[in-house]
Parts: C-alpha cells; structure tokens; sequence
C-alpha cells in the first residue's frame, strides 16, 4: 500500500470515528514515513553504486575464464 493510499484510508476513518484531532498526527506520520523511506531508498541506490564500482570487472560471479 502506497503511503498516500494509507493517509487517505486513514483520515477516512478518523473522520467516520469523529476523531477530527487524530488527522495532524497522521499526517505527520505519513511525511516521517515517506521521508524514510525515500532515505532507505537512497542509501540502498548509494551502497550498489559503491559495490558495483569497487568490484573489478571479471571478478565474483562474472568471472571470465
């Protein structure tokens, strides 16, 4: 479930259960979310980027023979 689908889904329901107050948090929560995993995204790009140029070419598994 994409994260804009949940805060959606989630507001939805607040407002079903007359919790008008609960909304500002789970709007934040959404943002930390999306911001994590936007990071996680990142270092995960950055840390194959560093595999990948420190792995000599014929090394590993594609090794030539």
């Amino acid at each position: 479930m994409q994260t804009e689908d949940w805060l959606k889904a989630a507001c939805a329901d607040a407002d079903r259960r007359g919790l008008e107050g609960l909304k500002p948090l789970l709007e934040s929560l959404a943002r930390s979310t999306a911001s994590l995993r936007e990071f996680d995204r990142a270092i995960r790009a950055s840390d194959a980027a560093s595999i990948s140029e420190s792995t000599p070419a014929g090394d590993a598994a594609g090794r030539e023979r």
